[in-house]
C-alpha cells in the first residue's frame, strides 16, 4: 500500500473526534497506555502507518499524528499497521487479561491453593513475568489475591457450618491458629459474632442535615464505620441496616451527635479538616486505595490511573473505581476526588452532584 503524502494526509484524513478532545488521546500516545488500547488508533503521516497507543515505537512528532476511531478508519486513510504493536491483533493487554482471568480461576476453584510456578505455566509465562503483569492488572499478588479469596470463603463458610472451627478448614486455611492471627483484618470482629451476623456489634449512628441533603455518621466502638449522603433520611437508615444486617444500631445518641455535627462542619468548610478515628473493612487493595485517596489535599484531585500508578498497581485503575465506589465512608475516605484522567467527573456513590458540590466547595475554602 503506498504510503500518503503529508500535505494530502493533513487535509482530507478522516479524524476521530473524542469528547475529551485530542489533546487526551495524545496524553495516552505520549503515556504508552495500555488501557487505552482498542478506543482509539493514531497514524503518522511521515512514515504512513498507523499504531495502537500503546505502541513502543519512538513517539512521532505530533504535527504528523492524527487519530481514527477503528483500525478499518486508518487503513480506508491509506495507512497500514504497525509490525511493532500489532493494531490489528488482540492488543498484549487483551492477551494478559485473558491469562490473568484464567489465573484467577484456577486460584478459586482448585485445592491446595496453587502454587506461583503452576500458575505461570499454566498461563505460558515465566513466574517473575506472570507475578508482574498479575499485580499490575489486579493491584495485588496472587499470592495476596488467594488469601483475599480465602477470607471471602471464610465468610461464607461461618454462615452454614457447624462451628467455626468446619469453617475455618473449609475455607482453606490449614490452622486454626493461621486464621485466628488475621481474624480481626478478615472479618472485622470475632469470628463468632460474625458467625451471628454482628448480632452483638454496637452501631450508634445519627441523621443530620447539611448543604448537600440528609447524612449519616455510624461508628462502632473502633471508630466511624459509614458516612453516608441521601435525599431520603429512612432510605439512609436503610442503607445502613443493609451494611450492618445484625448489628444493634443505635439511634440519635445525644453525644454521638457532637460527632455528628464535626463531620457536618468539614462538609461546609474542607479545610478545617476532618481527625477522625475510622473503622474500615475492605480487602488489601481497597485499603492501599483508600489510604492513597487520604493523601489527596482538599482542593486538589487525582485521576483513577495516578491512583494506580501512586499505589504501585498501573494499570489496574478500573479496579481502583471499584475501591472507590466501596468506600462507604463519604469524604472522610474522599473518593470524590478522584476523577477521569480527562478531568471529567465520573460516577460517585452519593450521586455526582453532590461530588461536583464537594469540589467546588473544596476549591473555594
Amino acid at each position: 500500500m503506498p504510503r500518503p503524502a503529508l500535505s494530502s494526509a493533513l487535509t482530507t484524513l478522516p479524524l476521530f473526534r473524542n469528547a475529551a478532545g485530542d489533546d487526551a488521546l495524545w496524553q495516552a500516545v505520549l503515556a504508552r497506555d495500555a488501557a487505552s488500547d482498542g478506543s482509539f488508533f493514531y497514524s503518522v503521516a511521515t512514515t504512513g502507518i498507523y499504531c495502537r497507543p500503546s505502541c513502543p515505537a519512538k513517539r512521532p512528532n505530533r504535527a504528523h499524528v492524527r487519530f481514527h476511531a477503528t483500525a478499518e478508519a486508518a487503513e480506508r486513510a491509506g495507512f497500514r499497521p504497525c509490525k511493532r504493536c500489532k493494531p490489528t491483533e488482540p492488543s498484549l493487554l487483551r492477551q494478559h487479561t485473558d491469562k490473568i482471568r484464567e489465573a484467577c480461576r484456577l486460584i478459586e476453584t482448585t485445592e491446595p491453593e496453587p502454587r506461583l510456578d503452576d500458575l505461570a505455566r499454566s498461563a505460558g509465562l515465566s513466574p517473575y513475568h506472570f507475578h508482574r503483569i498479575f499485580k499490575s492488572a489486579l493491584g495485588v499478588t496472587p499470592k495476596a489475591y488467594a488469601i483475599a479469596k480465602r477470607k471471602h470463603r471464610m465468610r461464607e463458610e461461618l454462615g452454614h457450618s457447624a462451628t467455626v472451627t468446619e469453617a475455618i478448614f473449609g475455607a482453606g486455611f490449614n490452622s486454626n491458629g493461621r486464621f485466628y492471627a488475621t481474624s480481626a483484618e478478615t472479618l472485622g470482629m470475632t469470628p463468632t459474632a460474625f458467625r451471628s451476623g454482628g448480632a452483638n456489634a454496637e452501631i450508634k449512628f445519627a441523621i443530620g442535615a447539611c448543604s448537600l441533603g440528609p447524612i449519616l455518621v455510624a461508628a462502632s466502638d473502633k471508630g466511624v464505620c459509614a458516612i453516608l449522603f441521601g435525599d431520603d433520611p429512612d432510605a439512609l437508615r436503610r442503607e445502613l441496616k443493609r451494611q450492618f444486617p445484625r448489628a444493634r444500631l443505635v439511634d440519635n445518641d445525644e453525644v454521638f451527635m457532637r460527632l455528628i455535627a464535626k463531620v457536618v462542619a468539614f462538609v461546609e468548610t474542607p479545610r478545617r479538616g476532618l481527625d477522625l478515628p475510622l473503622d474500615i473493612s475492605g480487602t488489601a487493595f481497597q485499603h492501599r486505595v483508600w489510604e492513597a485517596l487520604r493523601r489527596i489535599p482538599a482542593g486538589a484531585t487525582a485521576s483513577y490511573a495516578e491512583i494506580a500508578e501512586a499505589i504501585g498497581a498501573p494499570g489496574a485503575a478500573r479496579a481502583v473505581a471499584r475501591a472507590c465506589a466501596s468506600n462507604r465512608i463519604a469524604v472522610a475516605i474522599p473518593c470524590h476526588r478522584v476523577v477521569r484522567s480527562d478531568g471529567s467527573l465520573s460516577g460517585y456513590r452519593g450521586g455526582v452532584a453532590r461530588k461536583r458540590v464537594l469540589l467546588a466547595k473544596e476549591a473555594k475554602s
